[in-house]
């Protein structure tokens, strides 16, 4: 079972460091340095993919009717790291027509940011920040460690051999990245249209 503590115990271990953490709140150095650390590194992993654990939907809170050229304006929702795609109310999958619904991030005078689109009542598919492990897949926490050893690295050993130690545990995370990626991707399976033989023929 994954855990936060698990996984900066895997990072610095990759880094040769055997002082394992028992709890992030714990009076170590380690557990400082991973702190600090771990949602950094584990919100940036998060957006970096449209993870399948992480992606979902939800109708979004309309805050205007309209702004500039466009007709509506939506709150965005909490804990989004990335916005996917503008679908409609009644849109049942990623591919239908709907996802590609213009829309516009940005932020009004007042700081808060915003969704714009002409779609009404307007549902976002987007990147939650999930900060949950137990919904992490197995690559997504492999990958996620050695990002995070990445950014230990500095902290711990300190100059060139820190350098190195960071590159050697970036490089490592580049192929665990592409491997996580590339199961994530087989994970879904989109319908596909069967069309009889004799019609094949004739539309041929």
């Amino acid at each position: 079972m994954n855990s936060e503590v698990d996984i900066c115990n895997l990072a610095l271990s990759y880094l040769g460091d055997t002082a394992n953490i028992s709890s992030l709140d714990e009076r170590s150095v380690q557990a400082e340095l991973c702190r600090h650390f771990y949602p950094m590194a584990r919100d940036m992993l998060l957006e970096m993919h449209s993870w399948n654990f992480a992606v979902t939907r939800t109708g979004l809170s309309l805050l205007h009717e309209k702004r500039g050229d466009w007709l509506f304006t939506y709150a965005l929702p909490n804990k989004m790291l990335r916005a996917l795609s503008i679908l409609r109310e009644d849109s049942q999958g990623e591919r239908d027509t709907s996802s590609d619904i213009p829309f516009l991030i940005e932020a009004m005078p007042t700081g808060e940011v915003v969704i714009c689109t002409n779609q009404k009542d307007a549902v976002l598919r987007y990147v939650l920040a999930v900060d949950d492990p137990i919904r992490f897949t197995p690559l997504f926490t492999i990958a996620l460690s050695w990002l995070l050893a990445s950014k230990l690295a500095g902290p711990i050993y300190k100059g060139t051999e820190g350098v190195r130690m960071s590159q050697t545990a970036l490089a490592a995370f580049s192929q665990a990245f592409s491997a996580a990626v590339k199961s994530d991707a087989n994970q879904g399976l989109m319908p596909i249209t069967y069309i009889p033989e004799g019609i094949r023929v004739r539309n041929g």
